[in-house]
């Protein structure tokens, strides 16, 4: 009902001009109607009564004549040609998911036990039964408590935030309290970049009144939507929650509905930006009403009852099926006798079902877009290959960057740049592959000549100095030379140690 909703919002026409056509076919229909209800004068020279009674059904007027189908067959085609429309074209370079930073508090009040086992356990397990709805979609990690520090980015492997979520305990985090407008300024910046914003989801017990011109300000200045998970049950912290604009409050229940409302609510705010998004082409819908003005023109070629043919035409046809046509079997049908294999391939791509459009297509260009959709980026690399336009040779760009082959991939963009040098998406995206390319160059070669390699074992913090400079200065320098990836290589202790050192060298670096 919701999705209905929101289409309806969006709903307009594409070519309203032929919407002028209805109010000119209902009136010729008012025009014919009225000229067949009056009833014909009586012959000359016989009585009114005897006349009424010798004509055959005069006392009647006809219930269906041959104009009221007419009249609807060219209201269903002018609506059909006006282009009606609600949703936009899917890109294959968008995902149709839409991207998360999950923000979880893991302050000390988590570690209440009236939800059990306590509040912060309950809170991971919904987290990992969202991600699990959410497979192959973009997530981001935030924890909060008196700082808030990025977890890990976004990402769409879930198993790489399961470690990471596991680790995370109020012990962890530097300092107490419930600082949540340091982690709506994080999850906001790990969603800037995204092609299509997608939204914010705080899972927290309460909520300090602090924070509310915050997320009054993120409301006003147009940021994403956010959802709140409530694990705890007091009415005064759900009252606080609910007085957040452009947001919503899900509370904690026992059984999985919260988390799928959760991600209905994910799934509104992300359609709602596809709505937004210019980029993206509207999807004409007006096939939906073009086939029953074709069926009821059918009935037109022969001279009679028609409307009454065609109702019977229909029975007919549904009586005749022995059993329910399955759906494979209309699709081998559709592909043997009346669509090509490019045109099949379309329709799976528009269902989402790229896989078979993957093996449907002959083009090669929407092939490579089938290819590049589940996640073939090497195959599909291959396929945009093959044509020689700057639309091609920027897909291909795009297939390479995602498959992790950068140089190749500056390479593409930088062809279909010679194809077309007003192409805006080549020109941007190769700066950007460029600048990965050098700074993955870069900590390459600082790891290779061992700076960074060597630094304090332990890190200890003086209270009588601002964060320990001394003590850490060595350990932070080696952080920043080498990537998240490498240094995960070296620590061989505990996930929750490993972020609690982590959390508090940031927190000292920002006490600089």
């Amino acid at each position: 009902m919701n999705q209905i909703l929101e289409g309806l919002t969006f709903f307009h026409f594409l070519r309203p001009i032929w919407v002028v056509l209805i109010p000119i076919a209902l009136l010729l229909w008012w025009h014919v109607r009225a000229r067949s209800n009056v009833r014909p004068k009586p012959p000359a020279g016989l009585a009114p009564h005897l006349a009424v009674a010798l004509v055959v059904g005069g006392d009647h007027r006809k219930r269906l004549l041959a104009i009221d189908g007419v009249v609807l067959t060219l209201i269903l085609a002018s609506l059909a040609a006006a282009g009606p429309t609600w949703t936009r074209v899917p890109s294959p370079f968008v995902t149709q998911t839409a991207p998360l930073a999950v923000v979880l508090a893991t302050t000390e009040s988590m570690l209440a036990v009236d939800v059990a086992p306590n509040r912060i356990e309950r809170a991971k397990h919904k987290l990992l039964d969202l991600l699990e709805l959410r497979t192959g979609a973009r997530t981001a990690l935030i924890a909060y408590a008196g700082t808030a520090h990025r977890v890990v980015p976004l990402s769409e492997d879930p198993e790489v935030l399961k470690p990471f979520i596991e680790g995370l305990l109020p012990r962890v985090m530097p300092s107490d309290g419930r600082n949540a407008t340091a982690a709506l300024a994080l999850a906001s910046e790990a969603l800037r970049d995204e092609p299509i914003p997608g939204a914010i989801l705080f899972i927290l017990d309460e909520l300090d009144s602090a924070d509310l011109p915050a997320f009054s300000r993120h409301a006003e200045d147009g940021g994403v939507g956010i959802v709140f998970l409530a694990v705890a049950s007091s009415k005064e912290a759900l009252a606080l929650l609910e007085r957040v604009p452009g947001s919503s409050v899900v509370a904690l229940t026992p059984d999985p509905s919260d988390v799928r409302e959760v991600e209905r609510k994910i799934a509104s705010a992300y359609r709602n930006a596809l709505m937004k998004d210019d980029r993206q082409e509207w999807e004409d819908r007006g096939w939906v009403l073009a086939w029953p003005a074709a069926l009821l023109t059918l009935v037109y070629f022969r001279r009679g009852w028609t409307i009454a043919l065609g109702v019977l035409l229909a029975l007919g046809i549904g009586g005749l099926a022995p059993e329910p046509v399955q759906a494979n079997d209309f699709e081998d049908v559709l592909e043997d006798w009346f669509l090509t294999p490019d045109q099949r391939g379309r329709l799976a791509f528009e269902e989402g079902e790229y896989e078979a459009a993957a093996r449907y297509f002959e083009d090669p260009v929407w092939k490579g877009y089938s290819l590049y959709s589940i996640g073939h980026f090497a195959e599909a690399s291959s396929t945009f290959a093959r044509v020689a336009s700057a639309d091609a040779a920027f897909a291909e760009g795009m297939a390479l960057i995602k498959g992790r082959e950068y140089r190749p991939g500056i390479t593409a963009f930088e062809v279909a740049l010679e194809r077309d040098p007003n192409h805006e998406a080549a020109a941007q995206n190769v700066k950007i592959a460029r600048a990965i390319l050098a700074y993955l160059e870069r900590v390459r070669a600082d790891s290779d000549t061992g700076e960074g390699s060597e630094g304090a074992d332990k890190v200890v913090f003086d209270k009588e100095t601002k964060g320990g400079e001394d003590q850490t200065l060595n350990e932070r320098d080696r952080l920043k030379v080498e990537s998240a990836e490498q240094w995960m290589r070296t620590v061989e202790t505990r996930m929750g140690d490993f972020l609690s050192l982590r959390f508090a060298l940031e927190a000292a670096e920002a006490d600089r």
